[in-house]
């Protein structure tokens, strides 16, 4: 049963929307949130793997909103306090995104013969998408930014959400075009690997696939929430924000830690060669690691071999 008072809801000076927010549920994602943080933390310790960090944020932002919002709650005439938990719920995802580009140009790099979809190389192919998705980060801050705070007049409000959900429609976009060359690099792979090397890139593919759909499933609620403004139906009923957002990302960190890339891209020799071991051997001759024993010719050989030699680690880009 509801409680007959509730200061989020019922206090004039409340920066909440019209009903009355639980504790419980985010003191649940609270400590779900710090799960997946700890759990991303040691992953990325164990298998040495630098840009996990990426996938740390989105979890730690998770995590910080619902502790703000607990706060929040508790203290609900505070703005700083709402504004917190409503900027970092809103970008957290991009993390997840930019991950997500990182994770699949080193695949691209492990399990193709040219190292490369469409000409790109793997190590511009993650860094070209990670600087789309800071574009859309940048878009979606100002957004949320104007968008929230006290004493804004519902003009000033609704020109913030709008740019917001530019931003998201950004990043919708550049999800939409990377799907395309994920499925490149998908019938690549399974040209260059053998059927019996398959399984393991495979399934953490699908995962990149599933992390793709969850952050447009989310796309999709934020844009429909905000269509009409901040005082909306969907907005009074947090639920759905439990679900089609917060449980949608939780789930999207959580097959990271399942099928973590550093378990099935092993050992120092998978990550990106340095910019210095690429040019030691020229940069016309960096193959894919599914290339190792498949170029004959004396020259491209001994180059993957030089290569593999010289490679002292990758970059965390």
């Amino acid at each position: 049963m509801a409680p007959s008072y509730c200061a989020a809801r019922d206090d004039p000076d409340s920066k909440w929307p019209n009903f009355c927010p639980s504790t419980a549920a985010a003191y649940l994602y609270c400590i779900l949130f710090a799960l997946t943080l700890i759990a991303h933390i040691t992953q990325s310790i164990i298998y040495r793997k630098g840009y996990s960090w990426v996938v740390a944020m989105s979890a730690l932002w998770q995590f910080l909103a619902y502790a703000f919002r607990i706060v929040s709650i508790k203290n609900p005439t505070k703005t700083s306090w709402y504004s917190a938990w409503f900027i970092l719920i809103l970008l957290a995802p991009l993390w997840i995104n930019a991950y997500v580009y990182m994770v699949l140009g080193r695949m691209v790099y492990n399990y193709t013969k040219s190292a490369k979809i469409l000409g790109v190389k793997a190590w511009r192919f993650g860094l070209t998408f990670v600087g789309l998705d800071i574009v859309a980060f940048i878009v979606q801050v100002i957004g949320a930014a104007s968008a929230s705070g006290s004493n804004k007049s519902h003009t000033a409000i609704m020109r913030g959400l709008h740019v917001y959900m530019g931003g998201v429609g950004l990043q919708q976009l550049f999800i939409i075009i990377f799907f395309g060359l994920a499925i490149l690099f998908h019938r690549e792979m399974n040209r260059d690997l053998p059927k019996a090397s398959r399984p393991r890139p495979l399934t953490l593919l699908y995962v990149v696939y599933s992390a793709l759909a969850l952050v447009t499933v989310r796309i999709i609620f934020r844009l429909v929430e905000y269509s009409g403004g901040l005082d909306t139906g969907i907005s009074a009923h947090e639920a759905y924000q439990y679900v089609f957002d917060s449980t949608a990302m939780l789930i999207a960190l959580a097959l990271f830690n399942v099928v973590h890339p550093g378990r099935i891209m092993l050992g120092k020799e998978s990550n990106f060669p340095s910019r210095k071991d690429r040019k030691a051997v020229g940069k016309d001759h960096v193959w894919g690691r599914a290339g190792q024993n498949s170029h004959t010719t004396d020259e491209n050989s001994q180059s993957w071999v030089n290569l593999d030699r010289v490679q002292s680690k990758g970059s965390n880009v």
